[in-house]
């Protein structure tokens, strides 16, 4: 094993969320992404009653690298929604979860902008006291660049100021280690990687599909996705299972 690499004995799933808010009208672009604050808090209880831990990145760690053993799950939400501030936030509370959120910090107290050119609804972000909130809340903040940028469509030094400046940014804001990175829109190269190693962050999540098995890159993980239409029996499947892990290809 590399220094790199994960050590965990058994797969971990790291799951993934955008807004946890009521799905816009059918035929909307993106619709997949809205999960009812219902059909999340049936979710957490579910990994609750089973005996699952929900923890953010920084706790995650140790099971990932094999440090410790137990029955967890990682639970990330991807881009900052104020949403997830409404309706997540008291649900993990109230059963002990941790979580990681990745904002845009450029984007504080804005809207969704990067998905205009695409017809998606404007959905309002988590301002800088709202940010203070969730981390008062037990939460964490992870790192999604400045401006939500694809890094393979940006020079090299452009990539490296939105990797680098971010977490600078975001650390103005919260009084927390920023450790944890997420690539937008799942699209790195890997010069991508070294960057945002070498801006001292200890992870990084993916949108490749799958749980994290031993000897998965820290800064390359895999994650699952929870989505509008996942019923609760596959929401099982994709933590409990290698349903995730066949669509890892």
């Amino acid at each position: 094993m590399t220094w790199f690499e994960t050590a965990n004995a058994s797969p971990i799933p790291i799951l993934v969320y955008h807004q946890i808010a009521a799905a816009p009208p059918k035929g909307a672009p993106f619709r997949s992404l809205y999960v009812s604050p219902g059909a999340f808090a049936r979710q957490m209880r579910w990994l609750k009653r089973l005996g699952y831990q929900g923890l953010s990145m920084t706790a995650l760690l140790p099971y990932v690298r094999g440090e410790q053993v137990g029955k967890v799950v990682g639970i990330t939400f991807d881009d900052g929604y104020e949403n997830n501030l409404i309706h997540a936030l008291p649900v993990l509370q109230g059963l002990g979860f941790s979580s990681t959120c990745y904002c845009v910090s450029q984007r504080l107290g804005q809207t969704n902008a990067w998905d205009a050119a695409l017809g998606v609804a404007p959905a309002r972000l988590m301002d800088a006291a709202q940010l203070r909130q969730w981390v008062a809340g037990g939460q964490e903040v992870g790192v999604h660049t400045r401006h939500h940028v694809n890094l393979t469509q940006v020079s090299p030094a452009l990539a490296k100021e939105e990797i680098e400046l971010s977490k600078t940014e975001l650390s103005m804001h919260v009084n927390q280690g920023l450790e944890h990175f997420c690539y937008p829109y799942g699209c790195y190269h890997s010069a991508h990687v070294n960057m945002v190693r070498q801006a001292g962050f200890a992870s990084a999540t993916t949108t490749q599909r799958g749980r994290v098995h031993s000897g998965a890159d820290l800064w390359q993980l895999p994650r699952v996705p929870v989505l509008r239409a996942t019923t609760l029996a596959v929401f099982w499947l994709k933590v409990a299972t290698r349903y995730e892990d066949r669509r890892s290809a």
